[in-house]
Formats: C-alpha cells, sequence, structure tokens
C-alpha cells in the first residue's frame, strides 16, 4: 500500500480515537455529575458525621458489656424471626409457581394470563416489604402473622420473576415430546417442566429464605413481631446492653442462615 492511500486510513483513524477519547470523558463527567447531585440532595456532610462520633461512642460504651443474664428472654423472639421467614418463603413459593407458569413466554396459555401474571408480579415487587407489613398490620393487628404475610406476598416478586426466566431458559425438547405424546397441560407441567427446573428453583428459594431472615429482623420495627420488635422496644427504653445483645444473636442468626443456604444450594450444583 502507498504512502498516498495510507494516509486517509490513518487520519480516519485519528478522528476515531479522539472521538472515542471524547465520548469516555463526557461520560465520566456526566457520572461526576451524578455523583455531586446526589451528595447534594441527601445533604451530605461529612464533617457532621466526624463531630458526632463521641456520640456514637458514647452508645456503644454504654452497650458494654452485653446483658448476657437476659439470654433466655431471646429464644422465642428468635423462633419467631425464622418461623415468619418460614412461612414467608413457603407462602411466596406456593403463589409464585403458579404466577410464573402464566409469566413464561414458552409455557403460557395466552398472552392475556402473560400481561396479567406479569403485572402482579411487578406490583409484588414494586411495594416495599415494610409498606406490605404496615397493610397487614392494620388488618389483623400486631404480631409475627403480618410480617409472615408480608414476606410471603414481597417474595413473590422475585421468586415470580426468577422462576419465570429459569422456565423460558429450560431445554424444550422434553416439552414438546410430551405434548407430542398427547399429553395434557398438567401432565407436561409436572413431568416436563418440573423435573427441569426443581434443582434452580430450590436454589432460588433458598436464596430468598436468607434474605427473608434479615427482611424479617426489619418487619419487627412496625410491629411485626420477632427479634426487630424487641430490638426496637429495648432501644426506646435506652436498655443498650440488651440492644447490643440482640444485635449479637441478629449476627449469628444471620451468618448461620446465610452458611447454610449456601452449602445446601452448593450440594444442589
Amino acid at each position: 500500500m502507498t504512502a498516498d492511500a495510507a494516509a486517509p486510513r490513518l487520519v480516519e483513524r485519528g478522528w476515531g480515537g479522539a472521538l472515542s477519547l471524547t465520548l469516555r470523558l463526557i461520560l465520566l463527567l456526566g457520572l461526576v455529575l451524578i455523583v455531586l447531585q446526589s451528595a447534594l440532595v441527601v445533604h451530605a456532610r461529612p464533617q457532621d458525621l466526624i463531630t458526632g462520633v463521641y456520640g456514637m461512642a458514647d452508645i456503644i460504651r454504654r452497650a458494654m458489656p452485653p446483658d448476657f443474664s437476659e439470654i433466655n428472654k431471646i429464644w422465642w423472639p428468635t423462633l419467631e424471626t425464622v418461623d415468619i421467614a418460614i412461612f414467608g418463603t413457603v407462602g411466596g413459593v406456593i403463589m409464585a409457581v403458579p404466577l410464573a407458569v402464566l409469566a413464561a413466554d414458552n409455557v403460557t396459555p395466552s398472552r392475556a394470563l402473560y400481561y396479567a401474571a406479569r403485572g402482579l408480579i411487578g406490583l409484588a415487587r414494586s411495594v416495599p416489604d415494610l409498606v406490605w407489613a404496615l397493610l397487614f398490620v392494620t388488618a389483623v393487628g400486631l404480631g409475627p402473622f403480618p410480617g409472615a404475610l408480608a414476606l410471603a406476598v414481597h417474595s413473590v416478586g422475585m421468586l415470580g420473576r426468577l422462576f419465570a426466566e429459569t422456565i423460558e431458559h429450560m431445554e424444550m425438547a422434553p416439552i414438546d415430546a410430551l405434548s407430542l405424546t398427547g399429553a395434557r397441560r398438567l401432565q407436561v407441567f409436572t413431568h416436563g417442566v418440573i423435573p427441569s427446573v426443581l434443582p434452580s428453583l430450590t436454589g432460588i428459594t433458598l436464596y430468598r429464605l436468607d434474605e427473608n431472615i434479615r427482611s424479617s429482623l426489619v418487619l419487627g420495627f412496625v410491629g411485626a413481631g420477632g427479634i426487630g420488635f424487641e430490638l426496637l422496644s429495648a432501644m426506646n427504653l435506652f436498655q443498650y446492653r440488651l440492644v447490643s445483645l440482640y444485635l449479637i444473636v441478629t449476627f449469628v442468626l444471620v451468618l448461620a442462615a446465610e452458611r447454610l443456604s449456601a452449602l445446601v444450594r452448593a450440594r444442589l450444583a
């Protein structure tokens, strides 16, 4: 190739490199502006955090040592917290499975049911679990039951979506073979769909159980029972040594649930 022919290509590459660099700089500037506006909106004041360290240290000092003499009062709230998560997860799975089948594009019986199921799943996911808990507390009163109902409904959002996506990406050959043999829709579902996606659905369910245990701790702040309710009560009464004990139990519970869920998912993989 002659020098005269190569010159235009070198110029094009130069312009292309300059344009790429300019776009990157614009993107970087945009990201910086987004971070700056978020700091302005949240009224970020790092100096207040520095000056407030003494108050935080004072609370930690008053919370030590944890009041282990009250350990016998913790077992029942801990059991409530775990059971809220279990009930919420099982209830979420029961509601999410049929919705996921309707919301999976490759097995849904009709487009109307597809969009209706997708809408219900989106609604359950878009409303925070705290809002669901407040609604159910208003309906059935204080206690662990509204918390369990809130987790069940909110779990439908994540479980329904992930279940539907798992069904959409499964191997369709066994399903088509069952359909060709004249199997009914229910038989196709029980003998084709479920065996194909069961390991994946089980792993997703265990992950959701882990998340629900964490969420059930927070739901206690709105009167939904469990450790969260006892923790809020101790904080309101300035019983900081009892608060530190609840936090230790919460840490152990969350860590144990996370490790157990990870071990079971690893065995299923």
